[in-house]
């Protein structure tokens, strides 16, 4: 049930509230002055704030200003009967969801207070969101060559350098981007994905930089492209070495001057985007081919970072298969199983080609075929070696 705090100094004002606001099945607290409700803040969650602006003690600009700290996730709404424009516009630029004059009008508080609600709704599921996206991504081991890239990705990940990530499919170069963005200053900003591979080329210039209406057959309205999308925060370039040589052209325009066009437009549209880049070709094989510009090579790989094959890392099997048991049961929202040592030995022993995606199909299989525990038998049998 939301939950709210009512801070005022006049308890008339503090009971009309509480009463309207119980009334709508809401559990609401109160708080006589500013000290007393950051207190309460420090103590309980509140998805709202209802904070008068003239109080004795400390008045309701500087509750916001320290409330920032002590409940960063509540909406707060300021309310006074000294209002004005000037009022308002501070209060909001020092963080607060919206302004009431009082006598607050019944019918526009409550729709305030919906709408706060809302907003608190979405920021907790963001954040649930952003902590189980970096669960996802997060790098499981502990062998040497998984620790020269995470050290690689924390001395990399605050700057803006471009990153260049190389190695074969399936090893987690994607998890590897994911952990650069999460780690820089754009984290707030959105790490928008494109696999280049995936697009066909004629189709590839358009959804990097977007179209105008009517720029070819079935433009039939404006697309935004992803460079724009990743504005303020990351573009990673996934399959990069599939690009066509025209698109590469462009990119690389991009990369210098920060500025792209839209297909079929003129106009050109400044943008501030981090480019993670990442492949599992040899470039240097494909700019000796001419299959790739070897100045966007360069404008790329500020930074390169290898990310390991899993047969370069065994020793990280086990603790790969214990999280895989335990992601994959829990999307089955079954109980773990567990697996015994010889059968960690044998997986071990086998050839990865197809890396930690292959491993993690192994272990799903052997999670569905196996019974409360995976023995060596089910490995050999199951594990399609």
């Amino acid at each position: 049930m939301p939950r709210i705090l009512i801070i005022d100094d006049e308890r008339a004002i503090r009971n009309t509230l509480k009463e309207i606001l119980e009334y709508e099945s809401y559990t609401v607290d109160q708080a006589e002055d500013g000290p007393t409700g950051l207190d309460l803040m420090i103590r309980n969650k509140y998805d709202v704030v209802l904070c008068d602006i003239k109080m004795p003690k400390m008045d309701g600009l500087e509750v916001l200003e320290r409330a920032r700290l002590a409940s960063p996730d509540s909406a707060f709404i300021m309310i006074s009967a000294h209002g004005n424009i000037e009022t308002a516009v501070d209060a909001t630029k020092k963080g607060a969801f919206d302004f009431i004059q009082k006598p607050p009008d019944l019918n526009r508080l409550l729709v305030t207070v919906r709408n706060a609600l809302d907003r608190t709704k979405l920021v907790t599921e963001t954040k649930t969101l952003k902590k189980k996206i970096a669960k996802s991504s997060e790098m499981i081991g502990a062998s040497p060559e998984l620790e020269a890239v995470r050290k690689a990705i924390s001395k990399v990940a605050p700057t803006d350098a471009r990153v260049l990530i190389t190695g074969p499919n399936g090893a987690g170069k994607e998890m590897v981007a994911r952990q650069l963005h999460e780690l820089s200053n754009r984290n707030n900003g959105p790490m928008i994905e494109v696999n280049c591979a995936a697009i066909p080329s004629e189709l590839i210039e358009s959804e990097l930089f977007g179209h105008e209406k009517g720029s070819f057959t079935s433009a039939v309205k404006q697309r935004i492209g992803k460079f724009e999308q990743a504005d303020g925060g990351t573009l990673f370039l996934d399959e990069i070495g599939d690009m066509s040589l025209s698109a590469q052209a462009k990119v690389l325009r991009a990369l210098q001057e920060s500025k792209i066009t839209r297909v079929g437009g003129e106009k050109e549209i400044t943008v501030n985007v981090r480019v993670i880049a990442a492949t599992n070709k040899d470039l240097q094989q494909e700019i000796a081919e001419r299959n790739f510009r070897e100045d966007l090579y360069h404008r790329l790989s500020v930074i390169l970072i290898k990310v390991p094959a899993l047969n370069d890392r065994r020793d990280d099997i086990p603790d790969l298969v214990q999280r895989f048991l335990q992601d994959i049961a829990r999307d089955y929202g079954d109980k773990p199983k567990n697996i015994d040592a010889k059968a960690l030995d044998y997986l071990k022993s086998l050839d990865w080609r197809g890396n930690i995606r292959e491993l993690r199909n192994v272990v799903e299989r052997l999670i569905i075929m196996s019974e409360d525990t995976i023995t060596e038998a089910d490995a050999r049998t199951y594990a399609g070696k």
